[in-house]
């Protein structure tokens, strides 16, 4: 049996996003944002009712699925009864009056490749839990959905009768459907839709030919910067983990979280990724979110917040199937309970270039420092109060090794700014910090393993610590980062490249399958400490557990399957940082890039 993986797309602009699959049925949807209640939902609904946006007729044979070259317009070609036809979705988004425009509006364009193709489109979307019951109604040119939170339409030029009756159709042309929640659409439909969709391609390639990225793996570096992009919501700044909720981690596993908000520590990785290749808005709009966050705080900063900075909502659990039969359905996420104290140096490290990057200095005439104060202030506070960590332990709170890395290197952070501005009071308290943490460091080091443990008083092997070695605290030791990378490898290894994030057990029991951006960390890591061909070896067989479109889940079993939400923004931010590391080593000295 082949290794699972997940047999679709997905195309977005910025507000909202669809998954789309390999017979051209739109799988999951949420309007009018990524952590909305979803409008189709049949990808972890099952049979209970999750809408259909459909439009292959029985028979139906998938042919080919592919993006339109550096953009996220996706086609999906199938063969139906009679002929073959080619399905391009797209959310628009393109400059328009001079704002950014990104209706919530889905187009579907199908056009015929041979034959006499004939369709049966469905579109029934799935109604407001407790909502009222959905009624649909026949306009001149299009079906408007009654029961819906906002004014929901399909506009199309296809017969509707043949629709709301499940006739088949036949495709004797190019014809457009255009699902739209909220606005409707309003203009010619043809003549529009062609508009749309040259507009929507010019501005991803354009976007892409704005993107520094080294010579190496250039397609699978566009690719992950493009689903980057689409996991920014553009209104607010805030980066979300992934547009998916309840993909299991492993069949069976009850491994199920809600991954549509936004992370601290998922955001930060994200963010340097985004420096990395040369995109600052986005990192501008994020420090904007991240500020509105730290003024509106009196005590903890969650470790998650909603895309409007708000409290996550409380875990509740549908009455829904789950993905292939896998529940539960979570919408909301339990882990904004958590104390994650990894958040502040993550912030501060993210927001670094927007003090010190002279590209960006023009943007900021007069620096505010009082988000770093604040910043260390909290640090200070929770500095040896044990937390949830990283891998977010329900049931489990210890000094945790990687929240104290992100404490010296968020205390670097701000010693950089404050040397910058001349600020020694901020210089001076960031210092002290940095030198508690590299203390609470060294407390972690387990000299008979030559590594260092999960947390003080631990020796259980963690991949997160390998980010000792690709963040620079251990520059000065190169003996010593090689011999942890080794140490590590001995326990987390599992073929095929792929690297667990512990092998022991937590709140549901041990791990099955393997964590991906673990794997990437590993290569990370072997490249900074020289070891590049051997890095190399292993990036080369990780790209094989991407899908058909160059999309990489949050797992993956060791039989290669894709598990977990997906796409997943870790994922793809640790292919772009192994890349850039490998590059960068071919020519530049040991762990020259660092801190402090």
């Amino acid at each position: 049996m082949a290794p699972h993986k997940y047999n679709m797309g997905v195309v977005g602009n910025c507000s909202f996003m669809a998954y789309v699959d390999i017979f051209g049925g739109v799988r999951w949807m949420c309007l009018p944002r990524f952590d909305s209640y979803p409008v189709f939902a049949s990808l972890v609904a099952g049979d209970k009712t999750g809408g259909v946006f459909s439009i292959a007729p029985e028979g139906t044979v998938p042919l080919r699925q592919y993006y339109k070259e550096n953009t996220n317009v996706l086609c999906t070609e199938i063969q139906v009864p009679g002929g073959e036809v080619r399905i391009t979705d797209f959310a628009p988004r393109f400059a328009e009056h001079g704002r950014r425009f990104k209706p919530n509006m889905l187009f579907r364009m199908l056009e015929k490749i041979s034959g006499t193709p004939r369709i049966r489109v469905q579109c029934v979307p799935a109604t407001q839990e407790g909502g009222r019951s959905l009624e649909i109604v026949q306009g001149s040119n299009h079906l408007r959905y009654l029961g819906m939170q906002a004014t929901t339409r399909l506009t199309t030029n296809l017969p509707l009768s043949s629709i709301l009756e499940g006739d088949e159709i036949v495709l004797s042309g190019t014809r457009w459907l255009v699902f739209s929640y909220g606005p409707p659409l309003e203009a010619p439909l043809e003549e529009t839709g062609a508009r749309f969709l040259h507009e929507t391609q010019h501005y991803w390639r354009q976007w892409v030919k704005s993107t520094s990225i080294h010579g190496i793996f250039q397609e699978q570096v566009i690719r992950s910067a493009l689903v980057l992009k689409l996991h920014q919501f553009e209104d607010t700044g805030a980066i979300i983990a992934s547009g998916t909720t309840s993909l299991p981690e492993s069949p069976g596993s009850g491994r199920n979280w809600d991954y549509r908000y936004c992370w601290m520590r998922d955001s930060y990785y994200t963010i340097r990724a985004f420096a990395d290749i040369g995109h600052f808005d986005e990192m501008e709009r994020y420090f904007r979110y991240m500020e509105d966050i730290v003024a509106r705080t009196e005590s903890d900063l969650a470790p998650l917040f909603t895309l409007t900075g708000r409290a996550v909502p409380e875990e509740r659990i549908l009455d829904w199937d789950g993905y292939q039969g896998n529940g539960p359905v979570r919408l909301g996420n339990a882990a904004n309970t958590q104390r994650q104290f990894d958040v502040y140096g993550q912030m501060l490290t993210a927001i670094l270039p927007l003090y010190v990057d002279r590209r960006l200095l023009s943007h900021r005439p007069e620096a505010d420092l009082g988000i770093i104060h604040q910043l260390l202030r909290l640090m200070a506070r929770d500095f040896d109060i044990p937390d949830a960590g990283i891998w977010e332990f329900r049931h489990l709170r210890q000094a945790h090794t990687y929240t104290y890395l992100f404490h010296w290197a968020g205390a670097c952070a701000a010693m950089t700014i404050a040397r910058k501005y001349g600020d020694k009071e901020l210089w001076a308290s960031a210092k002290q910090l940095e030198l508690r943490a590299k203390e609470r460091l060294e407390c972690s080091f387990v000299p008979e393993l030559q590594r260092y443990g999960q947390a003080i008083g631990s020796s259980v092997a963690d991949a997160s610590t390998l980010q000792l070695v690709s963040m620079g605290y251990l520059q000065k030791f190169p003996d010593r980062a090689l011999a942890h990378v080794r140490s590590l490898e001995n326990e987390l290894s599992a073929p095929g490249s792929l690297f667990f994030r512990y092998k022991a057990k937590d709140d549901f029991g041990m791990p099955d399958n393997t964590f991906l951006i673990t794997a990437f960390w590993r290569v990370e890591a072997l490249a900074s400490v020289g070891k590049v061909d051997e890095a190399l070896e292993h990036l080369e067989q990780l790209l094989g557990y991407a899908n058909h479109l160059g999309l990489f889940s949050e797992d993956v079993s060791l039989d290669g399957g894709q598990w977990g939400n997906f796409p997943q923004t870790y994922s793809h931010v640790g292919l772009m940082n192994a890349v850039a590391r490998i590059a960068t080593k071919q020519d530049r000295p040991f762990f020259e890039e660092e801190y402090c």
